[in-house]
C-alpha cells in the first residue's frame, strides 16, 4: 500500500469521529484492548503523561512536550484532530511520524483490521503506541480525545494524570450536566497516580475529589496554586506573551515568554507548570528547559490554530474554540482589539447544541456563512437561518475559502477578520 492508498483506506474503512460523528463512537475500550495485543502491548513500554478536558488539552499537551523537548528528553506527542496532514496526531520532538511507517504498519495489520473493525480512532491509538516504543522515546505526552473514561487513550498507566477543565461539548456521548462530565473526564485517574485539575468548577470539584480519593491519588487544583497575569495592548499585535507567575503569592517566574498567545493560555500555563513540578523527580528540568520550551511551543511541536494571526492588514485571525466556553474566550479576546468592523467567517459542525454559542457572538459583525468539507459540517443555509434567530447577517458562502475570500473583498485595512466555530474551518484556510 501507498500512502494515499493507506489514507483512504483509513478514512473509508474506519469510521472517524471528527469526520461521521456518535456513529464512530465506541462506548468500550475492547477493539483498543484488542488493537494493542495485535501490535504487542506497546503501552506497556511507555512513560506517559495523560491529558483530557474540555478546552485546553492540545495547547497544555503541545507546552508539555515543547519543554520536555527542550529538556533534552526524546518526546512522543500523541493530540487530535488533525488540521493539514494525518501525520500531525502523531509527532516525535515536533517531527511527524513517515509516511512509510503509517502504509507498513496498515498493511502489516490489515487483515485484523477487517476482523476487529476498530474505529479510525482507536487505530490510530495502537499505531500511535506502537511507534513510539519502536523510537524507544523517553516519554510520551498522550492528549485523550473524546472524554476519558472510555477514551481509546485510557488503557495507559501515567506517571500523572492532567484534566484541564469541564465544560459543556459532546453533551449527547459524555452527559449533558458538568457532573456527568466531569465524571467521564475523571476516568483517566489511576491508582495512586497524582492527577492535576486546571480549574474546578462547584460542580466539578466534588467529582474530582471523589474518584482522586477512591484512586488513592494526589489531586492538585492548579488554579488555586499558580496565578498568572500579562499587561498587554492587543493580544492581536503580540506574537510573545510575557508573564509574571506566582505560585501560592511568591512569584516563581518574572517575565516568563509564551508564544500561545490566547488570553486563555495564561491558565493552561499554570497548569503545566503544576505539572511539570510533579514530573521534575522522574525527568529533571532546568529552568532554562522550561523558559524556552514555552517560548518555542510552535517551533517545537508544530502547534497551529490557536489565536493564529494570519494577516496584519487587515488583521485576520483564527481559532479552534468550538464550543461554550471556548467562544466565551475568543470574545473576551476580541474585546481587547481596535478594529474598525469585524468580519465573522463562521462554520460549524451539525452535531453541536449551536443556539448556545449563537446567543454569545456579536450583532454588530458581518458573518460569512460556511460548511467545512467534511460529512459533519453544518450546511450554511442552515447555519445562516439560525443564527438569524439570534440577529446575527451576512452572506452564505459556497465553502470555507470562498467565505474567506469574500470577506477579504468587503474588509477594509483597518477591520478584523475572525476564522471560527469549528476545527475544521479553521483547518481549511491555516
Amino acid at each position: 500500500m501507498n500512502y494515499r492508498n493507506t489514507l483512504d483506506y483509513l478514512y473509508s474503512a474506519l469510521p472517524m469521529f471528527h469526520r461521521v460523528g456518535a456513529a464512530a463512537y465506541k462506548p468500550n475500550l475492547d477493539n483498543t484492548i484488542a488493537i494493542c495485543k495485535l501490535v504487542g502491548n506497546p503501552e506497556k513500554e511507555l512513560i506517559c503523561i495523560h491529558v483530557a478536558g474540555t478546552n485546553g488539552k492540545g495547547s497544555v499537551s503541545n507546552m508539555l512536550a515543547s519543554v520536555l523537548q527542550e529538556a533534552g528528553y526524546k518526546t512522543g506527542l500523541y493530540t487530535s484532530p488533525h488540521l493539514k496532514d494525518f501525520r500531525e496526531r502523531i509527532r516525535i520532538n515536533g517531527k511527524m511520524i513517515s509516511r512509510n511507517y503509517v502504509s507498513s504498519f496498515v498493511e502489516k495489520y490489515k487483515s485484523d483490521f477487517d476482523k476487529i473493525q476498530p474505529s479510525f480512532f482507536e487505530m490510530t491509538v495502537g499505531l500511535a503506541f506502537r511507534y513510539f516504543a519502536d523510537k524507544k522515546i523517553d516519554v510520551a505526552v498522550i492528549e485523550t480525545g473524546l472524554g476519558g473514561r472510555l477514551d481509546s487513550t485510557n488503557i495507559i498507566t501515567p506517571i500523572v494524570s492532567v484534566i484541564t477543565n469541564i465544560g459543556y461539548d459532546h453533551m449527547n456521548l459524555l452527559g449533558n450536566t458538568l457532573e456527568k462530565i466531569a465524571y467521564e473526564k475523571a476516568g483517566i485517574i489511576k491508582k495512586g497516580i497524582p492527577v492535576v485539575v486546571g480549574e474546578v468548577r462547584a460542580a466539578t470539584l466534588p467529582v474530582f475529589k471523589k474518584k482522586a480519593a477512591e484512586c488513592s491519588s494526589d489531586l492538585y487544583i492548579a488554579s488555586r496554586s499558580f496565578k498568572a497575569e500579562t499587561q498587554f495592548l492587543s493580544f492581536a499585535k503580540q506574537t510573545l506573551l510575557a508573564l509574571n507567575i506566582s505560585r501560592k503569592g511568591e512569584l516563581v517566574y518574572q517575565n516568563l515568554k509564551l508564544d500561545l498567545t490566547g488570553i486563555y493560555q495564561l491558565k493552561n500555563c499554570c497548569t503545566v507548570l503544576q505539572t511539570l513540578e510533579l514530573i521534575k523527580s522522574t525527568f529533571p528540568l532546568k529552568d532554562s528547559a522550561i523558559r524556552n520550551g514555552l517560548k518555542n511551543v510552535k517551533a517545537n511541536t508544530g502547534f497551529t490554530g490557536r489565536w493564529q494571526v494570519l494577516s496584519s492588514k487587515p488583521f485576520i485571525i483564527a481559532d479552534t474554540g468550538h464550543n461554550e466556553d471556548g467562544i466565551k474566550e475568543i470574545i473576551q479576546m476580541l474585546h481587547t482589539i481596535k478594529y474598525k468592523k469585524l468580519h465573522f467567517v463562521l462554520g460549524m459542525v451539525n452535531d453541536k447544541a449551536i443556539d448556545k454559542i449563537l446567543k454569545l457572538l456579536p450583532e454588530k459583525a458581518v458573518y460569512y456563512f460556511c460548511k467545512a468539507n467534511i460529512p459533519r459540517g453544518l450546511d450554511a443555509t442552515t447555519l445562516s437561518q439560525q443564527a438569524g434567530k439570534f440577529r446575527l447577517q451576512g452572506i452564505v458562502c459556497k465553502s470555507v475559502k470562498n467565505a474567506l475570500q469574500m470577506a477579504k473583498k468587503n474588509a477594509g485595512k483597518n477591520d478584523l477578520i475572525f476564522i471560527g466555530g469549528s476545527t475544521f474551518t479553521v483547518a481549511e484556510v491555516v
